[in-house]
This record gives C-alpha cells, sequence and structure tokens, in this order.
C-alpha cells in the first residue's frame, strides 16, 4: 500500500519558518522524482516546488522561489520542504506526491497558516 505523510505544519507568524516532511512507503522513493503542491482555501490546487529522484535538481514556483527549499533523504525515503520568511499567501494545505502526480497518491496534507 501506497502511503504518502506529511507532517510540520502549523500556524507561524508573518516572516517565521516551517520545515514540512513527507514520509513515503509502498514504493521506491529514491527512482521517483517528488513534488509540492499546495492548495489555499477556496483555491485550486497550486504546484510549488519538484525534486529530481537524485536530489541534484530543483524546480519552483514564482511565488516561492528564494524563500523556499525542496530536498530529499533517500535513505529516510522522506521528502522536505523547508520555507522562509512565509507570507500570509503561503497560508494552504500542503501535499506531497510523485512527479507527475498521482491520483493515488494524495496523502492527508499538512496546514500551514501564515498569520500574526
Amino acid at each position: 500500500e501506497v502511503q504518502l505523510v506529511e507532517s510540520g505544519g502549523g500556524l507561524v507568524q508573518p516572516g517565521g519558518s516551517l520545515r514540512l516532511s513527507c514520509v513515503v512507503s509502498g514504493f521506491t522513493f529514491r527512482r521517483y522524482d517528488m513534488t509540492w503542491v499546495r492548495q489555499a482555501p477556496g483555491k485550486g490546487p497550486e504546484w510549488v516546488s519538484t525534486i529530481n529522484s537524485g536530489g541534484g535538481t530543483t524546480y519552483y514556483a514564482d511565488s516561492v522561489k528564494g524563500r523556499f527549499t525542496i530536498s530529499r533523504d533517500n535513505a529516510k525515503n522522506t521528502l522536505y520542504l523547508q520555507m522562509n520568511s512565509l507570507k500570509p499567501e503561503d497560508t494552504a494545505v500542503y501535499y506531497c506526491n510523485g512527479w507527475p502526480p498521482r491520483d493515488d497518491y494524495w496523502g492527508q496534507g499538512t496546514q500551514v497558516t501564515v498569520s500574526s
């Protein structure tokens, strides 16, 4: 059974930081490109960042470039998203998935709320 379990979200003030984690089981993590997607209240999904299977190539949405860093630990089957200089518009539920995303790989997500 494939499982992707996101964690690390929470309430943070503008300008603060959070580190999200996504622990993967049920498929060979090290062979897959991985991605983070977020969905804000009342809006559709927004692609955030993608990392290749080896971790050496990363891609970011313009809205997060320079503030967020995607990384992975293939030995731990874990994907990360370091989020710095958070803004209220970063408020969303954050999900990890393979790239391209698969419908059967969505987890429960982790809520990030940026507010003073």
